[in-house]
C-alpha cells in the first residue's frame, strides 16, 4: 500500500519542486490546449440549421437517447451553441441552448487564463483555483441546475422539429 500511496504522490511532489514560473507555465498549457482545440474546432464547423447534430460533422453518430425515445439527451445541442458561440453568433447560440453559452464562456475564459500564464507567468491559475475552491459546491449546484434547466429548455423548443430527427 505504501508503494501505491509514493506512486500516486510522485508526481506531485515533482511538481511542487519546480520553479513557480515553470509550475505557471506548465498549468497555463494544460488549460490553454485542451480549451483552444475545444474553441478552433467549435470555428471550424458549422453550425446544424436545425440546433442539434453538428457533431456528426466530427464523424460522431447521432444521439442515442434522442433516436431511442423521441428526447433529446441533457449534451443535445451543445456542439451547435458552441459553434455558434465561435461564429460570434451569440443570439442564436442563447436560444439553441442557453446553458451551451455559460459552458462556452467557462471554456474561453480557461484559454484566456491558461494563455495569460503560459505567456507571461504570474500565477493566475493559483487565484482562480482558490475562488473556485471555495465556492466549488455552489460551483457544482449551479451547474447541476443549468445542465438540467438547459435540457428542459431543449426538450420543450425541440419538438417541433423532432419527427424529422432519425
Amino acid at each position: 500500500m505504501q508503494r501505491v500511496v509514493a506512486a500516486l504522490v510522485a508526481p506531485v511532489r515533482w511538481f511542487e519542486g519546480l520553479a513557480p514560473t515553470l509550475q505557471d507555465r506548465l498549468v497555463g498549457a494544460s488549460l490553454a490546449l485542451p480549451s483552444g482545440t475545444v474553441l478552433a474546432v467549435a470555428r471550424w464547423l458549422s453550425p446544424d440549421p436545425s440546433g442539434m447534430g453538428t457533431h456528426r460533422q466530427l464523424g460522431l453518430g447521432g444521439c442515442a437517447m434522442l433516436t431511442g425515445t423521441g428526447v433529446p439527451c441533457p449534451m443535445c445541442g451543445m456542439t451547435t451553441t458552441f459553434s455558434h458561440m465561435a461564429h460570434l453568433q451569440p443570439v442564436q447560440a442563447l436560444f439553441n441552448q442557453p446553458f451551451g453559452v455559460a459552458l462556452f464562456l467557462a471554456t474561453a475564459l480557461a484559454f484566456a487564463l491558461g494563455t495569460s500564464d503560459l505567456v507571461q507567468p504570474r500565477g493566475r491559475w493559483r487565484q482562480a483555483w482558490t475562488w473556485v475552491d471555495q465556492r466549488e459546491g455552489w460551483i457544482a449546484g449551479g451547474l447541476m441546475l443549468g445542465l438540467i434547466l438547459g435540457w428542459a429548455y431543449k426538450v420543450g423548443t425541440a419538438t417541433h422539429f423532432l419527427s424529422a430527427v432519425p
